[in-house]
């Protein structure tokens, strides 16, 4: 957490707001206090916004109350149409995959399976709900201490929702599925090829097609076969699958929940090809 600076709230909604916890292109994410003395976190939408940009921020708010709690960080209270609009959430007490990674290495065996198990069931819940993610990565997938969270519903959307440009690339390239870049309307089977690229970074340090600059990166996505590394097994073949290039191909979030190996039975297998 880092200091509040010049000109930020001190409370909102009648919660207390103690620190910065990041910045992001649509607004400020900051620490606070409810009432009870219980920690949230409240993202705070940047000054100047049009009203598109209130619009997308109402979207996520609303989208991301439909999903399931135990998957996300909950959302507490929300105020879409004041002058400083914000969304609380609970508080995630734990770092997110990207910095674990970075600062602890890779993960492997039986934490990368739980890690593998606990995303996989959080997907397969959001898109129950009828949200695709949009932007499932590293930096999005929270490890609390009763397991993974995934966060930031800033560009996910409702299935069957209309939209006014359908043409426009949202993502971040690293973790876009093919049809991602070319404007396709991405459903669920981009959540599972970005799924398994993460699952390539928790093992490897590095996503399935590198990190490096975009063209390079969409080139290796379009045309080359993914790099899988440290990943083993199962959870090999099962992230081999959600990266075909094909999204018709893709094994959903719930096959990939049923046949990782902490799951229950073969019976709900997924035969890859």
């Amino acid at each position: 957490m880092k200091p509040l600076r010049p000109g930020d709230p001190s409370r909102l909604g009648g919660f207390r707001i103690l620190g910065r916890l990041g910045e992001g292109g649509q607004g400020v994410v900051f620490f606070g206090e409810a009432g009870d003395g219980n920690p949230v976190a409240v993202k705070v939408m940047h000054r100047g916004g049009d009203e598109r940009a209130r619009a997308r921020f109402a979207r996520e708010a609303a989208t991301a109350q439909r999903v399931a709690n135990f998957c996300t960080a909950a959302v507490l209270a929300a105020d879409v149409d004041g002058e400083r609009p914000f969304i609380v959430c609970e508080y995630i007490a734990g770092p997110s995959l990207r910095d674990l990674v970075r600062r602890w290495g890779p993960r492997h065996a039986g934490e990368l399976d739980r890690l593998a198990l606990g995303t996989a069931t959080a997907l397969a819940a959001i898109h129950h709900a009828g949200v695709v993610h949009r932007d499932f990565k590293p930096s999005n997938v929270l490890i609390g201490p009763d397991g993974p969270r995934v966060i930031d519903f800033g560009v996910a959307r409702v299935l069957g929702a209309s939209t006014s440009a359908t043409s426009q690339v949202i993502g971040t390239p690293s973790y876009m599925a093919p049809e991602q870049f070319f404007g396709v309307r991405a459903g669920p089977p981009a959540d599972m090829f970005a799924w398994a690229t993460t699952m390539a970074f928790a093992a490897n340090g590095s996503p399935s097609f590198g990190d490096d600059t975009p063209p390079a990166v969409m080139q290796r996505i379009l045309n080359e076969d993914p790099a899988l590394g440290r990943l083993t097994g199962r959870l090999r073949a099962l992230a081999a699958a959600c990266l075909a290039k094909d999204p018709a191909l893709r094994p959903n979030a719930g096959q990939v929940m049923c046949d990782l190996p902490a799951a229950a039975g073969p019976q709900c297998a997924f035969t890859p090809g």
